[in-house]
């Protein structure tokens, strides 16, 4: 048992953060980025995440309810696990929550913090504890076109640069980029 936890440490560092998820048995349909840690829970082989999912820093991913063990001396067999399924196109802020048996449609932001304790359907904009659609994708998509500083295209010391100009800040990136 010990063993088998220091191997999967070793492979969670060791490996990049998808060909980790792939290695743990998570079911990635295409196109998915994992930017930082992500808790991928105790049964990650019931988790299918589609294309073009952003999974940021700290997303936990709980696919049972670990409750049932108050009661098992009552009742040995009590079990509740359920599948997480994350649609296309999904962006996933960081430290959210995902509960067991959620459902995230197609063309989804899920907002830091978020607490997914049921289905999200497509076209939304969810945040919150619980989670809540606060708009559509394609509200959210407007108020993003108005207010772009318009440097998505740059990429690491280029978009430092243009922000820098774009802020009127006169100091250093503080060498993030080597």
């Amino acid at each position: 048992m010990i063993i088998s936890k220091v191997k999967r440490k070793i492979a969670e560092i060791v490996l990049k953060p998808v060909q980790y998820a792939k290695l743990i048995g998570v079911n990635l349909r295409g196109g998915t980025y994992i930017f930082g840690r992500v808790g991928w829970g105790s049964e990650p082989w019931i988790i299918t995440i589609g294309n073009n999912v952003y999974i940021t820093d700290g997303v936990k991913f709980i696919t049972h309810d670990g409750g049932t063990l108050l009661y098992r001396n009552q009742i040995p067999d009590l079990e509740i696990t359920k599948p997480i399924k994350v649609g296309n196109d999904v962006y996933i802020g960081n430290n959210v929550i995902i509960l067991p048996g959620v459902t995230i449609g197609n063309n989804i932001i899920i907002g830091a913090g978020a607490v997914v304790s049921k289905d999200i359907p497509d076209n939304s904009v969810a945040v919150g504890v619980p989670a809540r659609v606060i708009k559509s994708a394609d509200e959210y998509l407007e108020k993003l076109k108005k207010e772009s500083l318009h440097l998505g295209h740059l990429k690491g010391q280029e978009k430092d640069k243009a922000l820098m100009q774009f802020y009127g800040y006169t100091g250093q990136s503080k060498g993030i980029y080597l």
